[in-house]
């Protein structure tokens, strides 16, 4: 009964540690990156507000070839929705719609996922003139893992995670518009 009791006392115990440290650990999470392009803003904009255009640039559009997408409405304009099925362990099932666009200065997304596990976020692009011929964009995201969720980020650094899939793909979308 000693034995049993103790067993019992361990379990919980490695139950109520990573709740507690949980309870410490922030549930908000932002992260963005950013290139400069050599190219106007009005065309920069135009590229990267169209959803479809992400197959060409977008590393989680590329990670899975059998993905399946679907899009419903008119693309580059509030409403529309870009949706796929992919290998849970790549891209996962999800969503994304075009919420609002400040023509020319910002594209604003909700990013709806449903496999690995289901979550929302908000997603953006801006961009912005810097001279006649160069356009910074930053690509962002930010979003919120609940408690008891949020200590998933003990062992994930959603920083590192997200941050390096947009880098690549930043660096790819300035590798195809400058070569237009």
């Amino acid at each position: 009964m000693k034995i049993l009791k103790w067993v019992l006392i361990v379990i919980g115990i490695l139950i109520a540690i990573p709740l507690l440290v949980a309870l410490f650990l922030p549930k908000e999470y932002s992260v963005s990156r950013e290139v400069t392009i050599n190219k106007p803003k009005e065309l920069v904009f135009a590229y990267v507000k169209s959803l479809k255009n992400q197959n060409n640039w977008a590393t989680w559009n590329q990670m899975d070839p059998n993905q399946k997408n679907e899009y419903t409405g008119e693309d580059g304009t509030p409403g529309f929705i870009h949706s796929w099925v992919g290998n849970p362990d790549n891209v996962g099932t999800g969503e994304q719609e075009i919420i609002k666009i400040s023509e020319g200065e910002r594209i604003d997304f909700e990013l709806r996922f449903t496999i690995p596990w289901e979550s929302t976020a908000s997603a953006w692009i801006t961009t912005e003139g810097s001279g006649d011929m160069q356009t910074k964009v930053t690509w962002g995201m930010s979003g919120t893992m609940p408690y008891p969720m949020n200590f998933m980020q003990v062992f994930m650094n959603m920083e590192d995670m997200i941050g390096t899939q947009y880098e690549k793909s930043l660096v790819k979308l300035k590798e195809i518009l400058e070569a237009q």
